[in-house]
């Protein structure tokens, strides 16, 4: 039987929750009853995320719910938690005509908008056990400056409620995320920043993949992306949100089994356009964007070859922080799959000393280990140095 912690054990107790014997789960999720069964016996420790999503599907559950994500803080917090985040996004004091209890001069915008810049930057170096315990007072501090300043306070409220969808995510908090999602969306709608406000549906477009929503997912990104598609004169801030939407439909996209070549085809003519990198609203789009997400995808598709292709487009400096290590995954994973074991524990190192907290919080780590120690007869010092990094 499959341990415990497992994928396996989870699929378990899930299906016969559910009461379905595994021919019944294997015909509602349109999967071959020797995934299930090698899963739930631990011969399998993951499958790939088209199998899971399909799974989690037919079973009910969130995603998240069955890869186990959750919060791997551990021994590493400062002092904040995912329910002191809960009860500032969901703060009675948000209903109508109720006071929120603070009093005081609200934080000036300049130093709020700083703060939130400082958190932008602690999220991508992957320091999450800062930004745990810094985001409740954030957005709280970014609320009272919206209501004293206004529309031009917009930014700072909005972007706080995106970094607290985004480590939500991370968390394993689908449900915070979409709120957090939600919420970034809708303030931004009220300010008069166009450009802001359609960027931020690419954290709901993340969310939504997260909840294994890919056609929504893919549809809330496209869609957007056509609603401001920029004209050939357009700025290159403009081009960018376009064309970071337009990457945000790769990943569901190839989640259900699908071609991305048409969408990669829109977004390399659009970084082409662009001299380098831009920098948005904590974010970036570029030649190097676009072909770290063409390896997630065909990665998701098991095309190594493309996906080894495109990770050539991609150099150290391209990417910053943990957006280089969720690459080097993709890099790692699509390694595995042409079966260059010791490139790809050589990857996950790489990866892994991009933010230690970070890689602890992704599956996709614990799935590529956990395959690489399947595979050795002996484990090498570096697979179980990973391991223990892992929790596994």
């Amino acid at each position: 039987m499959a341990d415990a912690n497992s994928i396996g054990a989870r699929l378990r107790a899930a299906r016969g929750s559910r009461g379905l014997t595994q021919e019944e789960l294997a015909e509602a999720a349109g999967l071959s009853r020797d995934l299930i069964a090698k899963l739930e016996q631990g011969q399998r420790k993951s499958a790939r995320v088209t199998s899971l999503v399909k799974l989690a599907n037919a079973l009910d559950v969130e995603l998240s719910a069955l890869i186990g994500k959750r919060d791997q803080l551990g021994t590493d917090r400062d002092g904040g938690s995912v329910l002191a985040l809960r009860n500032v996004l969901l703060s009675p004091s948000l209903l109508p005509d109720l006071d929120d209890g603070h009093d005081g001069e609200p934080t000036p915008l300049p130093q709020i908008t700083t703060a939130v810049q400082n958190a932008c930057s602690a999220y991508w170096n992957g320091q999450f056990a800062s930004l745990i315990a810094e985001l409740p007072g954030l957005i709280t501090e970014a609320r009272l400056t919206r209501e004293a300043v206004g529309p031009e306070a917009t930014y700072p409220l909005a972007m706080a409620y995106d970094l607290a969808a985004s480590l939500m995510i991370h968390f394993g908090r689908d449900d915070l995320a979409a709120i957090s999602a939600e919420r970034a969306v809708n303030v931004a709608r009220a300010g008069n920043d166009e450009l802001l406000w359609a960027t931020l549906h690419a954290t709901y477009a993340w969310v939504l993949l997260h909840q294994a929503r890919l056609h929504e997912a893919e549809q809330l990104a496209v869609g957007m992306a056509s609603r401001i598609e920029p004209s050939f004169s357009a700025p290159a801030e403009h081009v960018a949100v376009w064309g970071n939407l337009l990457l945000c439909a790769f990943a569901p996209t190839a989640a259900a089994g699908r071609d991305i070549a048409d969408y990669a085809a829109m977004a390399t003519a659009g970084a082409e356009r662009l001299r380098g990198t831009v920098e948005i609203y904590n974010s970036t789009f570029g030649p190097a964007r676009v072909a770290e997400q063409e390896t997630h995808a065909y990665t998701v598709l098991q095309a190594s070859g493309k996906a080894l292709a495109a990770s050539r487009r991609v150099f150290p400096g391209d990417l910053a922080g943990i957006a280089y290590g969720r690459h080097l995954l993709d890099v790692a994973q699509a390694h595995l799959d042409a079966r260059h074991r010791k490139t790809a524990t050589e990857r996950l190192l790489q990866a892994r000393s991009q933010s230690v907290v970070w890689f602890r919080h992704q599956a996709v780590a614990r799935d590529l280990v956990e395959c690489i120690r399947e595979e050795e007869a002996r484990s090498s010092p570096e697979v179980r140095s990973l391991a223990t990094s892992l929790g596994i």
